[in-house]
Formats: structure tokens, sequence, C-alpha cells
């Protein structure tokens, strides 16, 4: 893709209620498409399969000759297409457990760095990770071989491997569809025409017309989401659009994200004033369905009601966060945006409703959505270290103190807000040599 476009997902909604018939024919696909992918998971999710993933097409030979779709009477264009769609999500899995199993291995205090190393390896070359899970023998190229071996001759290998197995074990996870919502379908399975969109079915040469809201139409690969209850079906179209330049995007902005008031620059400016509101509102409302649910487990015979006000609540803050976010860009004109890398959240000695409404904190999405937005705005995004940011002062760097929203620096005698004066420190650093560019 060029690097003055980026990929957004756009979508498109049916035009007045689909029919019962029709809807019973996507709802059929849906599920044979799910049954296939769980036929995958449970096939190919395991460390016996490692070895068949990659480039997968061993695991698309394989379940071609199966039975499994002429079982289905599934079309092709949409079983090899589910088949494709389980094997990305194993090997995302998969990448994930060694993320994890990385990050474990590089705080373990017990293990020297020889065996760090060796691990790291381990983890690294994918000829080596099965064989060390599976227990089989190891044949490498030539100069990884070698490399393996001087790593191999000053450690305990069996000792290390069996270490790896258990900490994948922990993390390995086989998926499963339990919930039908919708399916994928590429360019032979549709067609665009009449203000709407043919989809093909299970029944050979038919295809279900509706009518869409808009006129648009799109030539790569497709997902449609399923909403039964109301007859309707959401379209998502993956498009490459040309991100927007501005001449007058000049600026250098350090941020600050916090959890009454979204963002806060290091001249005092705050966007999303009323985020603490939106976010103590669905906090609070799922604490409270928490704590009923828990008291009245027998007499709840379904969860439809809480998913369709929690989507809405969720929607509500989302909407907000875009606005606020929009706005931010609007009147800040940055050419970089500095923002404080957070750290995790733990368990922290607070009123449970102060820890609920922190477990709830939308900062994940902010981030994305702000990265987002700096990418179709051709804005510089910085991720600069957060560690002691916030009592750090801005001015002469020495190690201050809070006072509930207030900074007060003992040396200096600097007095500001405690977001503001983290904002500035993410600008300062950003500006440093220690800074994250993406």
């Amino acid at each position: 893709m060029p690097r003055d476009t980026i990929c957004k997902i756009v979508r498109q909604h049916n035009k007045g209620p689909v029919s019962p018939e029709d809807m019973q024919k996507l709802l059929e696909v849906a599920k044979d498409y799910a049954s296939v992918k769980n036929y995958v998971y449970l096939r190919y999710g395991g460390i016996r399969s490692l070895s068949k993933l990659y480039p997968g097409y061993t695991v698309q030979n394989e379940m071609a000759r199966s039975g499994l779709r002429e079982r289905l009477g599934m079309p092709s264009v949409y079983f090899f297409l589910a088949v494709f769609d389980a094997v990305w999500e194993i090997k995302a899995h998969w990448t994930q457990v060694k993320s994890l199993v990385l990050k474990q291995i590089h705080i373990h205090e017990g293990l020297t760095e020889e065996e760090k190393h060796f691990l790291r390896f381990l983890l690294k070359v994918n000829h080596a990770f099965e064989a060390a899970l599976n227990g089989t023998p190891l044949n490498l190229p030539g100069e990884i071989q070698k490399q393996y071996d001087k790593l191999a001759s000053s450690v305990d290998v069996d000792k290390l491997k069996n270490y790896l197995r258990r900490q994948v074990r922990k993390r390995n996870k086989k998926r499963h569809v339990d919930r039908v919502k919708g399916f994928s379908l590429t360019e032979r399975a549709y067609r665009y025409g009449d203000h709407g969109i043919y989809i093909s079915v299970k029944q050979k040469r038919k295809r279900i017309f509706i009518p869409l809201t808009d006129g648009n139409c799109y030539t790569r690969q497709l997902y449609i989401r399923l909403f039964p209850e109301q007859g309707g079906v959401e379209i998502r179209a993956p498009i490459d659009v040309a991100v927007k330049g501005h001449r007058d995007y000049t600026h250098a902005v350090g941020v600050s994200m916090g959890i009454t008031a979204m963002l806060v620059t290091h001249e005092g400016h705050l966007y999303g004033e009323e985020y603490g509101n939106y976010q103590m509102r669905l906090s609070g409302w799922l604490r409270e369905q928490t704590i009923s649910y828990s008291q009245n487990f027998g007499e709840n015979l379904g969860r439809k009601k809480y998913q369709a006000k929690k989507r809405r609540l969720e929607d509500q803050l989302h909407c907000y966060i875009n606005q606020e976010l929009n706005r931010f860009f609007r009147e800040e004109k940055p050419k970089v945006v500095y923002l404080p890398r957070l750290p995790q959240t733990g368990a922290v000695r607070l009123s449970k409703e102060a820890n609920y409404l922190l477990s709830t904190w939308q900062r994940g999405y902010i981030k994305n959505r702000l990265m987002q937005k700096c990418r179709e705005q051709s804005v510089e995004f910085v991720e600069v270290p957060g560690k002691g940011i916030s009592n750090t002062c801005s001015r002469c760097g020495f190690a201050g103190g809070n006072q509930g929203d207030q900074f007060i620096c003992p040396r200096c005698g600097y007095e500001g807000m405690r977001r503001v004066n983290a904002a500035q420190n993410a600008k300062k650093r950003g500006e440093g040599p220690a800074s994250v560019s993406r």
C-alpha cells in the first residue's frame, strides 16, 4: 500500500428490513462458516499442527480432501475463505502466545542471560519452536544450526525446553466460535447493482438481493454482519483512502490522558471535559448489572437486553471521543503529537466504584483512535516514556508532589495542573532522544 494512503473500514446498511426467508438463507451460510472455522481450530490449533500453518496450503489441501464441504453443501467460495480466516487467526494467536512468553522470559529473575538468549532463539525460529514443543529432532539450515549448537552448548537444553512447554501450555487456548454473527465473502460471492447488493447463498445459482441506503460499490473482500432480530445487515468494506495534508498544521503538542478530562495539552487546553460523565455512566451501570446478575442468577434467562444497552452506552462514549478528537485536530493543528506511554492498570487500594471506573477506562480506544486520526491527517504520533511523568517538574526537572489535581515543585516553586505538567513533560521528552515515533 502506498505511503500516502491509509486503510479505513466503511459500512453499508440495508434499506428496509431483510425478509425472514432471505435472512434465514444468510444465517445458514454464517452457521456453516462458523462450523468450518471451528473444525479448523480443533484440528490445527494445537502444537502438533504448527508445521502445517506456514504457508497454509497444507491445511487447504487437507480440508479439501476432508469431505466437510460436501457434507455441509457449502459453496467453495465460502468454504475456503473460512479455512483461511481460521488459519490466519491461529497464526495471530501463536504470535500473541510467543509475545507473552517472551515478556515472561524477560522478567524472569531465575534465568541467566545465556538461558534467556537460548529461549529467545527458540521463539524466533519457527522450526526450533515447533521442535522444542513437540520433542522432535531439529534440523536447521547451515548457519542457523551452528548458531543453535553454540547457544545450546552453554545451557541445560532439556530444562529450558520443559520451561518453554509449561509457559506455552498456560497461554495456548484453542479458539472457538460460540456466536454466529456473520461471514466474509470475496468478489466471486457478490455483485453490486440496482442500488443494492446480490449475495450468493447455499442454493446453486441463487443470489438474494438486499437494497442498500447508499449507492457505493466496492471490489474487495467484504464482511457481512447479521442482525436477525431487526432484520438488519451491516456490510464492512476495507478501502484505501488518501491521507490529508495540512500546511497550517505546524505545532508540536504534548498531551496527557485522564479519566475526568479526556485530553489535556501542554498549554492547558481541555478536550473531552464531559468524558468523565460518560465513563461514569457506563461503569456505574455495568457495576449495577454485575451485582444484580450475581444476586439473581437463577432468574436471568438471557443477556440480550444487557448487551444491547451496553452497546448503546459504549457507542455514545465512542461517538463523544471521536467528536472531541476531531475538535482537537481542528483547533490545535498539530504537526506532531506527544503522548506518554501509560503503565498497565494493576490492583490499587481505592473504593470499589473507583476501581471499577479504572478497570473500564477506555484509554486503549482513545489511544488507538488518536493514532488512527494522526495517520489520516499526516500528523506524526510519538509515544514517550511515561514513568514518573506526573511527578516530575516540567520547569526544573525535580521530583515534586501532587495535591489533588495540582502539582507543586518544592525546588522552584512551580504550581500548575497535574495533567498540564504531565503534558509539558511529554512534549519535553518527545523532543528528546528517548521517544518512539509511530
